[in-house]
């Protein structure tokens, strides 16, 4: 394979992450329309949201199985344009089933386009020897921002959520379908003639120990607790607790979001040059201490330095981690990242509920010191992301 075929195929993964980015965001920040579209009451709103991070956990899974005998390019080039016409799918219904159906595909899609490019992502950097999965990650943060933005202008342009995403969904479906002929799967994957191929991926989707696994799994659950708590209760977490008005509310998200591409942008420097297990370390100090200044902020301008602080140390734990598990089990790391990326989902399911009813229980600051906690948990399996004898497969 060549230097070139190499180059192209972290750029076509890199869009991958990027267009990702965009999809999620212009989903998740556009619940209120959503809502209004069709109709979800305030107390069935929760399950339709609950129900695409548990689809997307099974599309997780199913990904683990298709690449036993697919190789996650190809799963990663079918995922991604069913993920966007979902989406549109969100856009253009009018029916509460409707809904339900393309939530229901969006959810399943996305899992199995996680699992995939993240599986691609720890295939290029073993073939790089070096690490660049935070650019990835970085490259689908621009695009959450890039999402964000757009779904703010379709908000305050007071277009239908089909009319904002159609013009998105015209740019990045292209752009995908044309990106996947350059994706490259560092290992091949294995063939489906003989039935050689499924035994080796039997035997190697053996070797991944759950008991081995299991402090990567939580420290991926942490760090997705952490970010839910941010992007879910920033803003009234700034507005309610903090005394912010409804507009400067706005800004801790948008402020998370860019120092999470900041951090992503500069952190496989770090790596390079510090080692993961010391960037993991400074990552869950910082964030911690981000979640402290929130939790025991005086007003909301100190409350948004800690948001700046959390999104600079949340930034490196979820690249890391993938990372990690493909360092783990070299002969196995498809395995490993799909089984991995189930727990993107678990934290994520979790973070929002827990800080909500210990606001109720108590109050919303000592919730936040809740996901502090748990962050810094991550210091204790901090050695876990050291380079170490791999597990054989």
């Amino acid at each position: 394979m060549t230097e070139a075929r190499i180059r192209h195929g972290r750029a076509a993964l890199a869009f991958s992450f990027f267009a990702q980015g965009v999809a999620f965001a212009l989903l998740v920040t556009r619940i209120p329309a959503v809502q209004d579209r069709y109709g979800v009451s305030d107390a069935l709103l929760p399950v339709f949201l609950a129900a695409v991070p548990v689809l997307a956990g099974v599309g997780s899974v199913g990904a683990e199985q298709l690449v036993r005998r697919l190789p996650p390019s190809v799963v990663l080039r079918w995922a991604q344009p069913v993920v966007l016409l979902s989406l549109l799918g969100v856009g253009a219904g009018d029916t509460m089933t409707q809904l339900a159906v393309a939530l229901g595909v969006f959810g399943l899609s996305v899992g199995a386009l996680d699992a995939s490019m993240n599986m691609l992502g720890v295939s290029l950097q073993h073939t790089y020897g070096r690490s660049i999965m935070l650019g990835f990650h970085a490259a689908y943060s621009l695009g959450g921002i890039l999402g964000a933005t757009v779904a703010w202008l379709g908000a305050h342009g007071h277009l239908s959520l089909f009319v904002s995403y159609l013009p998105v969904t015209a740019v990045l479906l292209p752009g995908a379908l044309l990106g996947s002929r350059w994706y490259v799967d560092a290992v091949p994957g294995p063939s489906t003639g003989d039935g050689q191929g499924a035994a080796t991926a039997d035997a190697a989707e053996a070797a991944v120990a759950f008991r081995v696994l299991l402090p990567l799994c939580l420290v991926m659950t942490f760090a997705y607790i952490g970010d839910s708590t941010v992007s879910n209760w920033s803003a009234k977490y700034l507005q309610d607790v903090l005394g912010s008005s409804e507009q400067l509310a706005t800004v801790p998200y948008n402020v998370y979001m860019a120092t999470t591409l900041i951090g992503r942008s500069l952190g496989d420097l770090g790596v390079r040059r510090f080692g993961a297990a010391a960037v993991v370390r400074a990552g869950a100090l910082l964030a911690a201490l981000g979640f402290g200044t929130v939790a025991a902020a005086p007003g909301a301008w100190t409350g948004m330095l800690g948001f700046t602080l959390l999104g600079l140390g949340l930034c490196v734990l979820v690249p890391q981690t993938f990372a990690a598990a493909g360092r783990l089990f070299p002969g196995a790391s498809d395995a490993a990242v799909a089984r991995l990326n189930v727990f993107n989902y678990v934290g994520f399911l979790i973070g929002s509920p827990l800080v909500g009813v210990l606001g109720d229980i108590w109050n919303h600051r000592v919730a936040m010191l809740v996901p502090m906690a748990l962050v810094l948990v991550t210091l204790v399996y901090a050695r876990e992301f050291a380079p170490r004898q791999p597990t054989a497969a």
